[in-house]
């Protein structure tokens, strides 16, 4: 498919056509086209045109037009006048605000999490998290972030607090976005990556001890360090 911006021929770039499965079609699609923006399919800047997309997908407008404006809600898209929906950019202000927001919410879920989750949960965190770190040792950047978001989203629904699940559900697709930044980048640090493992067991380990000071501690600190890196990217320059 080729995208255009501003009438130029952008480079072809290709998002995975659905499948007709027990999903509904909208949730499928907007699957689809999440997945094309957090992972660079879909660069910031690049204009998301929906016969382009009714075509590539073979769907209605409708459900494209469904999932653009859900898009819009996590705010991954930035609807502009006279041009549409665009991949929204990254910035550094974002970025610091995505990683505060995230680090006190995150916080808040560990701590909830200790005092909520039953031991079969929290065995179940422990299994993501080895999954999490097998996947650091075979250098596999997409299945990284497909095992940290498992992690994340069993500490999510462990708190047992509809309100904040939902809030860390809605901000997760940012979250998700930035850490595919992180994960991604060529000038990653593969120190961050040991890092980043270490501080997730430590937090387990408050986890497993029923330590909620110490978990929301950790937690926050993780998502500091994380923040930390990012911007050390992003100031690097573009990833590609």
């Amino acid at each position: 498919m080729v995208i255009w911006q501003d009438g130029q021929t952008m480079e072809q770039t290709t998002v995975p056509e659905i499948t007709r499965m027990a999903a509904p079609l909208r949730q499928q699609v907007l699957d689809r086209l999440r997945e094309a923006i957090i992972t660079g399919q879909v660069v910031p800047g690049q204009r998301l045109i929906e016969r382009e997309l009714t075509g590539m997908l073979d769907v209605s407008r409708t459900v494209i037009r469904e999932a653009l404006r859900q898009l819009e809600t996590e705010g991954l898209v930035t609807l502009i006048a006279n041009k549409g929906p665009i991949v929204r950019e990254l910035s550094p202000a974002e970025a610091q605000d995505v990683y505060h927001i995230r680090s006190l919410l995150e916080g808040l879920a560990a701590r909830l999490f200790v005092e909520n989750a039953d031991d079969a949960v929290v065995a179940q965190l422990e299994e993501a998290l080895d999954k999490v770190a097998e996947a650091y040792e075979q250098g596999d950047a997409r299945e990284v972030l497909s095992r940290k978001n498992s992690f994340y989203d069993i500490l999510y629904n462990g708190v047992m607090s509809e309100t904040l699940t939902s809030i860390l559900m809605t901000l997760h697709a940012r979250i998700w976005r930035w850490r595919a930044v992180g994960l991604t980048h060529p000038k990653r640090s593969g120190d961050r990556s040991r890092e980043s493992v270490r501080n997730l067991r430590a937090m387990l380990q408050a986890i497993k001890d029923r330590n909620a000071d110490d978990a929301e501690r950790i937690t926050r600190e993780e998502a500091g360090r994380a923040a930390k890196e990012v911007l050390r990217l992003l100031e690097s320059g573009p990833s590609s």
